[in-house]
């Protein structure tokens, strides 16, 4: 085990989830449901699931991309969905 790519992967993983959409669902689902164990655990295999699917889609496209690509790709899809985000909130501000 590489515990240094673990351990960077956790820390990057962790600080992108707080505060997100993902943890204020799991938020909001769990004061509804009054089972937030049930919920802990739907929400976790909800994140693995998705980490899993992550971490394949980025171990097929380094077969075909230099991770400088891939990075530089997911740089600009990351900003596309932070501009799109702020033109709809500020189109609702404004409107």
């Amino acid at each position: 085990m590489n515990w240094h790519v673990f351990w960077s992967t956790f820390g990057l993983v962790f600080l992108a989830e707080l505060g997100d959409k993902t943890q204020l669902a799991v938020i909001a689902q769990s004061a509804a449901q009054k089972s937030p164990w049930c919920v802990f655990l739907a929400g976790a295999a909800a994140l693995v699931a998705a980490s899993a699917i992550g971490a394949l889609a980025g171990s097929v496209l380094s077969k075909f991309l230099s991770p400088r690509l891939v990075w530089g790709i997911g740089g600009v899809m990351f900003l596309g969905v932070g501009c799109w985000m702020l033109g709809a909130a500020l189109g609702k501000v404004g409107g």
